[in-house]
């Protein structure tokens, strides 16, 4: 017999990570790679971690490093996010506050906390292809969410009650999206727009999940208030609020820890501790430490140096495209995070352009179909600029735009 004949219906719907996937083709000599969504270890701050961690094993501190520890997380951390989150607007209690193996496990747990098979996600058309997955496990469908569009809130319900599921029909169980930078777009949703999202919700009486994961990188640009900040000065406390935000320390100190944190309303941290302490137990003590340490005693200043680093980046990409780019082909200007979004000429397929790109120009990128929970977006890329230094982003992006004119000029497009 073959153990797959015994595997839960919920495993049809899991499929490969093509980041996870393509970041294997890509250690070559030569290749310039605009593929992984990650950020640049040359600016880890690894001195002040490898500090810490000494610390963190010093005979006074090692056996609370070592031990086992409560499901909730390391109590010290839990008290900076929450004088963070409050300098951003959402004023909170370390009790609102679980700490999660990086901030994917946060959108794991959200997808089985909501969801039963044939209810509605609402996420964006692209999204990010994280949250795709982990959701999928959980056998909902999807449904476009656009909070600036003109779709309403009966459509929404209409189409997710038309799905006969065992307990009757389903339901819209919450929007989510990342409206700082997102992944892979690179945009930012207006004050307006999640202001509309804020509305859509409450009609739907369904949830919203605010993924703030690049929430601390923007260059340019004015600040707007984190969803949850918007609802709870709408409804006066976090303990009335349905948006539940989920953040991470990945990409600004270091995504190898994997630690993040979600910050919500009591009874739904209550219910994902619960998960917690059926999943791992709690997140390693020592890394939660170590990231205390490293945050509390510089964590302004090195998100500055990031920013700095990163702006610049992102400078000389948007350069680039501007100078190399053929006509018919159009990209997002972002104001922080670590992506521009290409759309190419109706035609192109973003799959078979890498190919090529891989074999003659030797570079890398991330086809734009991942991104799309129906599989549309043939005709998109994903383009993220933070590991490479701005001469090399130079080279790359004159090199893809050779790859564009060369498949025009062979009447390509």
């Amino acid at each position: 017999m073959s153990l797959q004949q015994l595997f839960a219906s919920r495993t049809l719907q899991m499929k490969a990570s093509e980041i996870r996937e393509l970041l294997k083709l890509l250690d070559r000599p030569g290749l310039l790679s605009f593929a992984g969504g990650i950020p640049d270890p040359g600016l880890f701050p690894a001195k002040a971690f490898a500090e810490a961690f000494q610390e963190a094993l010093t005979p006074d501190r090692q056996a609370q490093a070592l031990q086992y520890s409560v499901s909730e997380g390391y109590v010290p951390l839990r008290q900076w996010i929450r004088s963070q989150m409050a300098a951003i607007g959402v004023p909170c209690d370390i009790d609102n506050i679980l700490i999660t193996s990086g901030s994917q496990q946060a959108l794991d747990y959200l997808g089985k906390l909501f969801l039963s098979p044939g209810d509605t996600a609402l996420v964006g058309a692209p999204t990010y292809l994280g949250a795709l997955a982990a959701f999928r496990a959980y056998e909902p469908r999807f449904d476009q969410l656009n909070p600036t569009g003109n779709r309403t809130a009966a459509s929404y319900r209409e189409a997710a009650q038309s799905v006969q599921v065992a307990a009757g029909r389903g339901e819209v169980k919450f929007a989510y999206l990342s409206p700082d930078f997102a992944n892979p777009t690179g945009e930012t949703l207006s004050l307006s727009g999640r202001e509309a999202l804020l509305d859509l919700a409450e009609e739907l009486n369904c949830a919203i999940v605010e993924d703030g994961a690049y929430q601390a990188l923007r260059y340019d640009g004015e600040e707007v208030p984190p969803v949850l900040a918007l609802e709870i000065k709408r409804r006066g406390t976090l303990e009335s609020c349905r948006t539940v935000y989920c953040g991470s320390f990945s990409k600004t100190l270091s995504p190898g820890l994997r630690v993040g944190w979600v910050v919500a309303a009591k009874p739904v941290i209550a219910q994902m501790v619960l998960m917690k302490q059926a999943a791992d137990l709690h997140s390693a003590t020592i890394n939660q430490m170590a990231v205390h340490q490293v945050a509390a005693r510089g964590f302004a200043t090195h998100v500055q140096t990031l920013r700095l680093a990163y702006g610049a980046r992102r400078d000389a990409m948007l350069a680039a495209l501007q100078a190399h780019m053929p006509a018919g082909v159009s990209w997002t200007r972002p104001e922080g995070g670590m992506f521009i979004w290409l759309t190419l000429p109706k035609g192109l397929d973003g799959a078979a352009l890498l190919q090529r790109a891989l074999a003659e120009q030797e570079i890398a990128f991330v086809p734009g179909q991942a991104f799309f929970a129906d599989g549309a977006g043939h005709n998109t890329l994903r383009l993220s600029f933070s590991t490479l230094a701005e001469a090399d982003i130079e080279t790359g992006i004159a090199r893809l735009g050779d790859l564009l004119q060369q498949i025009k000029a062979e009447g390509g497009f």
